[in-house]
């Protein structure tokens, strides 16, 4: 399949997508909707086809990197649903204990794009855990689709919980120096900043295009945050000005980031909403972020 920007589609459309990806409409809605965009022998489906993620582009470490150890693991979470299963990967040859992050991936579970993040951590010298929060109803399902449907069975707080645990399991393995992150992408991003509430002991949070705690919860966060956003992103960024206006009225430190002309999911390199120049400046800007402050 040909691989398309943003840039080829109606802003309008994007936002229709938007609000499949999310949840708030089905896919019969979209294709509904989407039928006034058709034309020049291009169908609904065809543009549905199209906006779809492909993880045939987002492989940027390969599953079996020799520089890299992966492998899948079960954390007990009592306080969740029981257990979660995550994707663990690290150095083939570490030198010495080292930080950990916890890769939270977006509203389809651990797919192969979240996978890849995390052996992209491996290779800058990090130990990363990518829990997969539909492991309580069969994990993720090899489509994102299915996905979708999976995680709207989910138990929310528990699932958060499961979350957590993630977080203290890998704080706690042998691997890790005791000093832990996370990053999050858009339902990820929401967790990460979720967990900066619960989790003192949180060494730094990046959360890409994620929900806003409230004020009240933002009083609460101990650790430092890089937030990043698209600036066509209405809906997530609406929330943004109150949390900032929060995190400053407490002192709280943190560095925050709106990129020009990008979409929400401008770091997912699987759709057609990915942003290359955006994406690469901040993965940069996180690498550098969770060195400075887990190292």
């Amino acid at each position: 399949m040909e691989r398309k920007k943003a840039s080829d589609y109606p802003q309008e459309l994007l936002d229709l997508f938007h609000e499949y990806q999310h949840g708030d409409i089905d896919r019969r809605t979209f294709l509904d909707r989407a039928r006034k965009f058709a034309a020049g022998g291009v169908t609904a489906m065809a543009l549905f086809e199209s906006l779809r993620p492909n993880y045939a582009w987002a492989q940027q470490v390969a599953t079996d990197d020799a520089r890299i150890a992966a492998d899948y693991q079960t954390v007990p979470s009592p306080q969740g649903n029981g257990s979660i299963r995550g994707y663990f990967v690290r150095p083939a040859r570490p030198s010495g204990r080292l930080p950990g992050i916890l890769v939270i991936h977006e509203n389809r579970g651990l797919n192969p794009y979240i996978e890849d993040v995390a052996r992209r951590f491996a290779l800058a010298n990090f130990v990363a855990f990518a829990p997969d929060g539909l492991t309580s109803v069969g994990g993720y399902p090899g489509d994102d689709e299915q996905g979708a449907v999976k995680f709207r069975q989910v138990d929310g707080p528990k699932m958060l919980e499961d979350f957590i645990a993630s977080a203290k399991w890998l704080e706690t393995r042998p691997e890790c120096s005791g000093r832990y992150g996370a990053i999050g992408f858009c339902f990820g991003g929401g967790i990460v900043n979720q967990l900066a509430v619960r989790l003192p002991d949180l060494g730094a949070g990046v959360p890409f295009y994620g929900r806003q705690p409230s004020p009240a919860d933002t009083a609460k966060i101990q650790a430092p945050l890089m937030l990043h956003y698209a600036e066509n992103d209405k809906n997530t960024n609406a929330g943004w000005p109150a949390m900032e206006e929060a995190l400053k009225a407490s002192h709280k430190q943190y560095e925050a980031f709106i990129y020009p002309g990008t979409q929400h999911g401008f770091h997912n390199d699987t759709t057609p909403r990915y942003d290359e120049a955006a994406a690469k400046l901040a993965w940069q800007r996180s690498l550098d972020f969770f060195n400075k402050h887990l190292r």
